[in-house]
């Protein structure tokens, strides 16, 4: 009898819009981008923040999320910060922004800038 894997889920969702800028982001990348990705550095008041920025190599723990528009990296520290995550692209008409409704988080400053798990 076989053992057949089934793929595994993707750590987060993306939702179209955020496809979409992920593809805008790839389309005017440096040559050496390979793709972008997704962190939670430590910065802000309530102790961590989202960052996206181009990567030029692939870590081993980072988790791989191949978009139709280009490749998304989820740091592999921040894995767990962002597991189940839904990332989105927001624009109006005084800001634009990937925003993120993160069920892991369990406060938030008051600017939006920074959360806390």
């Amino acid at each position: 009898m076989a053992t057949i894997a089934r793929p595994r889920p993707a750590a987060l969702t993306l939702t179209p819009s955020a496809h979409a800028r992920i593809a805008e982001l790839m389309g005017k990348a440096p040559a050496e981008a390979i793709g972008v990705k997704l962190s939670t550095p430590r910065r802000g008041c309530s102790g961590l923040a989202y960052s996206v920025d181009y990567v030029t190599e692939a870590k081993g723990m980072d988790e791989r999320i191949d978009t139709p528009g280009g490749t998304l990296f989820v740091d592999g520290g921040s894995l767990l910060y962002l597991i189940g995550s839904t990332m989105d692209w927001v624009e109006d008409d005084f800001t634009a922004g990937f925003v993120f409704a993160n069920p892991n988080a369990k406060g938030a400053c008051g600017c939006g800038e920074s959360f806390t798990v």
